[in-house]
């Protein structure tokens, strides 16, 4: 199971996994824009930030498709500014995106793997739940929230069988910035790949059984922020 698998870093892991003939279920709000029409993929409108419905919607998810093996979650959203520049509603929907949505994910498949004693997640971080920066508190908020999460769990299912993995990404060029007033510099060693992300989650999955690779770091060889017009929300 792949979140945010219609554009970005997830539609790149999905792409990957069934390149390596994975078996993909693709959670998105929407895939008009990502029309995969591999043998192997399954595509479920799902928006992770609906929280009262979100139990049943994973519930019936798991019952349709069966027990799941690993599952990547790369859904999120970034917005970015002073604290007091958020109202009180966009604070929520950003912490229910990034950090709720994804632990209610976890939460539903988590007792079918440990039941079965094994089982793979991998959440997708950012350098922010490394260190926060101006502007992006609750970004950060969210994103440490989901480190902290990782951690735990890694120590909560050690002996379940189920390991629990990382990935931190620095800038990756993806549709993230388009609604943002910045984005990664313009040369190729200013920003992350989608790809290189997918080629980590990869990597995490294909680990040989026993060994746990527990967080990776991702960065550009150059990190140069370019700032652009404002954008509307």
């Amino acid at each position: 199971m792949v979140t945010g698998a219609s554009s970005g870093i997830g539609r790149a892991t999905a792409l990957l996994l069934l390149e390596h003939e994975y078996r993909v279920i693709g959670l998105a709000r929407d895939f008009s824009k990502f029309e995969c029409d591999a043998g192997g993929f399954t595509a479920v409108s799902v928006d992770l930030s609906e929280l009262d419905k979100l139990p049943a919607r994973l519930e019936q998810i798991s019952a349709d498709h069966g027990p799941v093996d690993a599952v990547v979650c790369c859904a999120g959203s970034g917005h970015f500014g002073s604290l007091e520049e958020f109202s009180y509603r966009q604070i929520g929907r950003l912490i229910d995106l990034n950090l709720t949505g994804q632990i209610y994910v976890v939460r539903a498949v988590l007792p079918a793997m440990k039941r079965r004693g094994s089982g793979d997640i991998v959440l997708m971080g950012s350098e922010a739940a490394r260190s926060g920066g101006k502007r992006g508190a609750v970004y950060s908020a969210a994103k440490f929230g989901l480190r902290g999460l990782a951690q735990s769990l890694r120590q909560e299912c050690a002996s379940s069988g189920v390991r629990i993995g990382i990935i931190n990404p620095g800038m990756v060029k993806t549709e993230f910035f388009d609604a943002l007033d910045f984005a990664p510099g313009e040369e190729e060693y200013n920003y992350i790949l989608p790809g290189d992300v997918a080629r980590a989650v990869r990597e995490m999955l294909e680990s040989r059984p026993g060994t746990v690779i527990d967080e990776i770091n991702l960065s550009p060889q150059k990190k140069v922020i370019r700032f652009t017009p404002a954008k509307d929300d």
